[in-house]
């Protein structure tokens, strides 16, 4: 059974272009990131935003000698998990982490054979740019990313820079070794943190940019706060990532994605049920991790697997992950609750109703929907939380409908829509085929639907870091990606919840039988992965 790289972080970097299948507006993308435009690439969970950021990075790494740009591939997971007494400590944590990053490429290109001007501002010491052992500010970095195991402890900042001297400390050292300039790409950054660190996120961001530094980064819709130091648009270009179904080579390239990883038999039974897969790919509505989870369960390709898989997956458990957002988001929960109650109850059965009659009659069918501009702004807030889990997508603003009426289109996943077919795998290829945005169901400025949503006010109080991540952390290990053989591993161990497995090293792992520093290391990834991925929404 074919086993597939779900996330990018998963795949060694060496290895991205391998896996990459690229499109016309994926090679624009790409080419604009490694631009001196500062970029924030906007796209619901699992479209391919990092690995576009790891692609501008490869393919500035090879023409580095050419143009002197360096770039450097920067991860703010661990933001999640500080719990230090520093007030300060989410900014001073990014420096650290951003200098870290900056170092390590340096000493990978050999470029700091001497020790260059404003190098030790980085390291946060005056130690040898050829030096091995920990460098000061990552023993920094590494002191708030473990705060969480003891709350409210003091993290030592001696050797840290502030925002004035890490740049004019870049400045130096881009004199020093010719560089054009150093280009950021920040990943896991903005979406995975809470949005009053998002708002910290983006003022650095902004705070950041200099002839010689130039930013960019990944976030999410919907779940975004930028602050009101950051101006979208004004500080960045705002590029969203939505892979277009409508392309006539839409369905060649998702196969083009699943061949990258597949084996040999799984290959062969997508070749006998080609339209299955073309099913499949629809269903994920261009979001190749979509796609690779769900063929990982249905590997045969036969209709059975497929009506199972759009019945659960797309009607059971991609609304449990929107569902989810309550939990870290929990001043938004009656948005949350009444867009999934909205799309459930009322677009989506509007869609179907029409899509039956549509096929029975030959005519083009929809996924779409339109909601009047003067709508409640809180209807419109919960159709952007909806676009997070890529449920909902804005499709067009400022569209006319009936009596000219001006609004915003919506297209609605297609797995959600094929998943109240009564066989998906005989009639979802049909009303994939036969789309069109002039099927859309319309929904006025006073619908009846929005009533329950007015009723209840929603509450904007942001839930903090420490009473989200307890929650992750008394999680029972059964949620974790890996074996069931590795969970009895670690219940051998005594180690039952997600804390339990954070708290013991991979050595302290490696105690259980038949357990070594592969496996350890992968059941302790799991374990994070597990906290990152829910902090993360």
């Amino acid at each position: 059974m074919s086993e597939f790289y779900l996330r990018t972080e998963e795949i060694k970097p060496d290895e991205i272009q391998s896996l990459f299948v690229e499109t016309p507006d994926d090679r624009a993308i790409i080419d604009e990131l490694k631009s001196i435009t500062p970029v924030v690439l906007i796209g619901s969970r699992g479209v391919g935003k990092s690995l576009l950021l790891r692609m501008a990075e490869q393919e500035l790494l090879r023409s580095f000698e050419a143009k002197r740009i360096l770039p450097v591939y920067v991860s703010f997971t661990g933001g999640t998990l500080l719990q230090s007494s520093d007030r300060m400590q989410f900014q001073h944590w990014m420096l650290a982490r951003l200098s870290t990053h900056i170092v390590r490429r340096l000493r990978k290109l050999g470029l700091v054979p001497t020790h260059p001007p404003g190098f030790s501002v980085l390291t946060g010491d005056s130690s040898g740019a050829a030096g091995t052992s920990e460098m000061r500010i990552e023993k920094i970095a590494r002191s708030y990313e473990e705060s969480w195991q003891n709350p409210g402890n003091a993290v030592d900042l001696t050797g840290l820079p502030n925002v004035d001297n890490f740049k004019c400390a870049i400045e130096d050292i881009c004199e020093h070794l010719k560089l054009d300039r150093i280009t950021i790409f920040f990943d896991e950054a903005a979406h995975i943190f809470f949005p009053e660190q998002q708002r910290q996120f983006f003022t650095l961001f902004r705070d950041l940019r200099s002839p010689h530094i130039n930013c960019n980064a990944a976030v999410y819709p919907g779940v975004t706060a930028y602050g009101s130091t950051f101006q979208p648009i004004h500080d960045a270009a705002m590029r969203p990532l939505n892979r277009n179904i409508f392309t006539p080579d839409y369905v060649s390239k998702m196969r083009q994605i699943v061949e990258k990883q597949a084996d040999s038999q799984l290959m062969a039974n997508i070749a006998r049920n080609g339209e299955n897969f073309a099913v499949l790919a629809y269903a994920a509505t261009g979001n190749p991790r979509l796609l690779l989870k769900s063929i990982q369960r249905a590997p045969s390709m036969n209709s059975s697997e497929i009506n199972t898989v759009i019945r659960e997956f797309y009607r059971t458990e991609l609304w449990a992950e929107h569902s989810l957002l309550s939990d870290k988001y929990g001043g938004h929960r009656a948005l949350i609750d009444w867009g999934r109650t909205f799309i459930e109850n009322d677009v989506l059965p509007e869609i179907h109703k029409k899509n039956t009659q549509y096929i029975a009659t030959e005519k083009s069918t929809s996924c779409y929907f339109w909601v009047n501009r003067d709508a409640p702004e809180t209807v419109k807030e919960a159709l952007r939380l909806l676009s997070y889990t890529g449920i909902v997508a804005e499709h067009a603003d400022g569209m006319k409908a009936t009596r000219s009426e001006i609004g915003t289109r919506y297209t609605v996943n297609l797995g959600a829509i094929f998943s109240l077919e009564a066989k998906p795998a005989s009639s979802a290829f049909q009303i994939a085929k036969c789309l069109t945005p002039k099927r859309m169901s319309e929904f006025g400025p006073n619908h009846s639907s929005y009533s329950s949503l007015l009723a209840a006010v929603p509450s904007f109080d942001e839930s903090t870091t420490n009473a989200v991540l307890n929650v992750q952390l008394i999680k029972n290990i059964r949620v974790l990606e890996i074996t069931d053989w590795q969970k009895s591993k670690l219940r051998e161990l005594g180690l039952t919840t997600l804390g339990d497995v954070l708290r013991s090293t991979e050595t302290e792992l490696q105690e259980a039988k038949h357990v070594g520093e592969k496996r350890s290391r992968r059941m302790r990834n799991a374990a994070l992965a597990a906290v990152y991925e829910y902090l993360s929404g």
